[in-house]
């Protein structure tokens, strides 16, 4: 019979060398730059292991023309161009008011160039950043973005151009949009990466009828939510089958709403888990899965998440 542990020593965790509250990743692009979802009423850092930035370029963006974001059946569109204000901003007027002792952060790299990806993440380098997360896979911008991370040979020179550049981790965000995932992570590996995460948006598109014209502003825009959940299930047991051996971890995302979604993920591989879509429904959503897998860890006498972690069996 093992020790009665509290539900907080039961959810933490390393990722990266970084501790972690517990298994839960705000996913970047959802929560702006952490000190806009912070504000809202009954929120706690406590609640997440990791908080993603969103996606930063080198210099501004003002993003996609509207519409860029389009509810689904059984999710969300969106294609919202990497609008930020660009890394310098981030680096120098919105760190210094995050607070780092309740939460890790974690910048998310884009650009358009190999050049630029480096000289982002030189920026980030030499700031209280915890860890880096390499956008090579966002499906909604024209320049680099997926062309980068569909191609195994360029996602490996991107991530090498970032690891020449800092010593902090580095978390590759990789494209379900692929022929070979695993084969993708195997090269980002050898290049230099520290983890993963499993897996961006898909591409999808949203028409109206009757109009007879695409709704999103940028035609075709990235698919979250429980739609897409199976898929980023198989692409993270996938990518698991590579990264055991080299004891690199997976932040697995992708329609994560509740407990049993949580915990399917770190079945299937993954150490921590993303929550993206679900906030936007319902922001507090987090305290509600943190409960769900406590209660199955003592419910199944474990003392710990992370032995959850690849145990899934296969018939």
């Amino acid at each position: 019979m093992i020790d009665k542990q509290s539900p907080k020593d039961m959810l933490a965790l390393k990722f990266c060398g970084m501790e972690f509250s517990t298994p839960l990743v705000l996913l970047s692009g959802c929560v702006g730059f952490g000190e806009e979802y912070t504000r809202i009423d009954g929120f706690s850092n406590c609640d997440v292991g990791a908080v993603c930035l969103k996606g930063t370029t080198m210099d501004p963006r003002l993003g996609n023309p509207p519409h860029r974001i389009y509810e689904t059946d059984m999710g969300m569109l969106n294609a919202i161009g990497l609008q930020n204000p660009g890394a310098g901003y981030v680096v120098n007027d919105i760190l210094p008011n995050l607070d780092f002792d309740e939460t890790r952060f974690i910048a998310n790299v884009s650009g358009s160039t190999l050049e630029e990806y480096a000289d982002v993440t030189r920026l980030f380098d030499d700031s209280p950043i915890d860890a880096i997360e390499i956008n090579i896979s966002c499906p909604n911008v024209k320049a680099g973005g997926v062309t980068f991370g569909n191609d195994p040979d360029m996602s490996a020179r991107v991530v090498a151009a970032c690891r020449a550049v800092t010593d902090k981790p580095i978390i590759t965000k990789l494209s379900p949009n692929q022929t070979d995932i695993a084969e993708n992570a195997r090269r980002c590996i050898e290049a230099g990466s520290d983890g993963f995460a499993v897996i961006n948006t898909l591409m999808g598109m949203a028409i109206d009828a009757e109009k007879r014209q695409t709704i999103i502003g940028n035609n075709q825009g990235g698919l979250s939510g429980p739609a897409i959940k199976p898929m980023a299930l198989l692409k993270v047991h996938q990518v698991y089958q590579v990264c055991k051996a080299h004891n690199i971890p997976i932040i697995g995302q992708g329609g994560v709403t509740n407990a049993t979604d949580a915990i399917e993920f770190m079945l299937a591989g993954a150490t921590a888990v993303g929550v993206g879509t679900a906030l936007f429904y319902d922001p507090l959503v987090c305290t509600k899965i943190n409960d769900g897998i406590a209660d199955y860890l003592q419910r199944h006498n474990m003392s710990s998440v992370t032995e959850l972690v690849g145990t899934l069996k296969l018939n």
